[in-house]
């Protein structure tokens, strides 16, 4: 007759600390890596009974590594043990005893849990979840009941080192807030989730995700990867667009060699357009439907490859300002000479409207946003609205609480080719604009100060003779007086006074923007003759 024979089985249960316990119950230290200069009970230090340390006003764990460094007859002593039992709130054993007592002040180290013998009470009852068991069992029978705690992930590294991939791209699980999926933190390796970008290139500085594209900015390049979709090219060249399970597809990159270097802050978008630098070329570009557009070649291309190039790490922002809809950037170089270094700081706008580069401003910001039609900066950690007032004032050109006076530069050159002697200088605006520099290659006028109001006749003929401007019928005028120094002894009268000789002038208004409130200035023109 045959018999079956069920073996038994048993289960054995590996207990497993997940991290390191270093807290400690309420009232200790609260970092116990920090050295505490114990002061003695009786005046010796730290007070030894019974392979019992006595600790005045502290409280530690079971476990907890004790460490105590001093010195005993000139002979650097170290003493290294753990806590074994916690006698009272100031009283604990140790597994090693002391061979002599260590003088007062002498620093005690409590560091982490380093004996699991006993789990420390205040520990468990909190921290459950940090400790892991795992069965090893020998099981006979069938379909016998079994203890298991399911599948553990487990993968082994052939080369556990660290990788920077700096030009590849991956991407984890999709999230879903309605349905309450969130699959951020699944890294599949057996699904086709990542991506890499020509390394020639140089490494990905900025993603900006457009419609169904992903625009990736490389130090030398830009290029566009799709979306959700894939892109079929003919054998003419001819891209056709077809959808795929894929997340990131084909990489098509834009016309041009340009990148945006290591500044990713010089990035900033309205629309369709996007705009950047790219220091390594000493360039400013825009990205748009028609591709990639160099806006540094607009009048700017000597001032671009002078400051880019000299720009300091991290010192390239830019943004978008919503409020006069313009490209704002700020390049803060480091301007070498003879008589050392300096850093000059220099900030100004791009306007599409116009193609060109239309203001400079005085302030150095940090950070530039636009929200909601208003533009911010900030500096020095503090946030700054622009385009308002400042507190109880009307004052104009105020920036991050300093006043700063307006001007506009202008370049006189009415026929070119020939010389000329500028005479006058007018403009029509707002009282309170001042010439404070008129030059040509070969001459130099004196300043003209604001506009002087004459309501006598001696007054009138006063202001005649000053050098201010005068007004009539709505327009302000002026005479250039000649302030250049005469030459080789020569003797200047008359006529001779006045005017400016050269082939250009180069004029500078400016005005005081303290209390002023809103001024404008619509025209500037002057009057020459050809110089015999």
């Amino acid at each position: 007759m045959a018999a079956n024979i069920e073996l038994k089985y048993f289960n054995t249960f590996w207990l497993k600390k997940m991290k390191n316990i270093t807290k400690v119950l309420p009232g200790a230290q609260e970092n116990p890596t920090t050295p505490l200069a114990v002061q003695g009970v009786t005046g010796a230090g730290i007070q030894v009974q019974s392979n019992t340390l006595l600790i005045p006003d502290n409280v530690i764990n079971v476990g907890q590594k004790v460490t105590i460094s001093y010195i005993n007859l000139g002979t650097p002593v170290v003493f290294n043990s753990y806590i074994t039992e916690i006698v009272s709130a100031t009283v604990f054993k140790t597994k090693d005893t002391l061979q002599s007592l260590p003088p007062t002040g002498t620093p005690i180290v409590f560091g982490k849990i380093i004996n699991f013998d006993q789990i420390p009470q205040a520990y468990s009852l909190v921290e459950e979840s940090d400790w892991l068991i795992e069965e090893s069992r020998i099981k006979g029978g069938y379909n016998n009941t079994s203890v298991d705690f399911g599948v553990k992930a487990y993968i082994v590294e052939d080369e556990p080192k660290q990788s920077h991939k700096f030009s590849g791209l991956i991407y984890s699980g999709i999230f879903n807030s309605r349905t309450g999926i969130n699959q951020t933190n699944q890294f599949s390796v057996g699904e086709d989730i990542t991506r890499t970008i020509d390394p020639s290139r140089g490494s990905i500085q900025k993603l900006y995700a457009e419609d169904t594209n992903l625009i990736v900015f490389q130090e030398n390049k830009v290029s566009k990867s799709l979306i959700d979709k894939d892109a079929i090219f003919s054998a003419e060249g001819n891209a056709s667009v077809t959808s795929r399970n894929l997340v990131i597809g084909q990489n098509v990159a834009f016309a041009g060699e340009y990148g945006i270097s290591t500044d990713p802050e010089s990035f900033a978008v309205n629309g369709y357009r996007k705009y950047f630098t790219d220091k390594d070329q000493n360039v400013v570009c825009r990205l748009s439907m028609d591709g990639i557009t160099v806006i540094s070649n607009y009048g700017m291309t000597d001032y671009f490859r002078d400051k880019l190039s000299t720009a300091i790490t991290g010192g390239i922002k830019g943004g978008w300002d919503a409020h006069n809809k313009q490209y704002v950037l700020s390049v803060t170089s480091e301007i070498s000479n003879k008589e050392g270094s300096t850093v000059e700081n220099n900030t100004l706008t791009f306007d599409d409207t116009v193609k060109g580069w239309t203001s400079f401003f005085d302030y150095n910001p940090n950070q530039l946003i636009s929200l909601n039609n208003d533009y911010f900066t900030t500096n020095l950690g503090k946030i700054y609205k622009h385009y308002t007032f400042a507190p109880n004032t009307n004052e104009r050109a105020v920036f991050y609480g300093i006043s700063y006076n307006s001007n506009v530069t202008f370049v006189f050159n009415g026929a070119p080719s020939t010389v000329k002697n500028f005479q006058t200088i007018n403009y029509e605006g707002s009282t309170g604009w001042q010439m404070t520099r008129f030059i040509t290659n070969t001459d130099t006028a004196l300043p003209i100060t604001q506009a002087a109001f004459a309501s006598t006749l001696t007054e009138m003929q006063n202001s005649l003779l000053i050098n201010n401007f005068k007004l009539k019928e709505d327009k302000y005028y002026a005479d250039l007086v000649n302030s250049t120094p005469s030459q080789n002894g020569e003797v200047v009268f008359g006529r001779s006074s006045s005017g400016l000789k050269g082939f250009f002038g180069e004029v500078k208004m400016e005005i005081n923007n303290q209390n002023t409130g809103k001024k404008e200035l619509f025209a500037v023109s002057t009057t020459f003759v050809q110089s015999s």
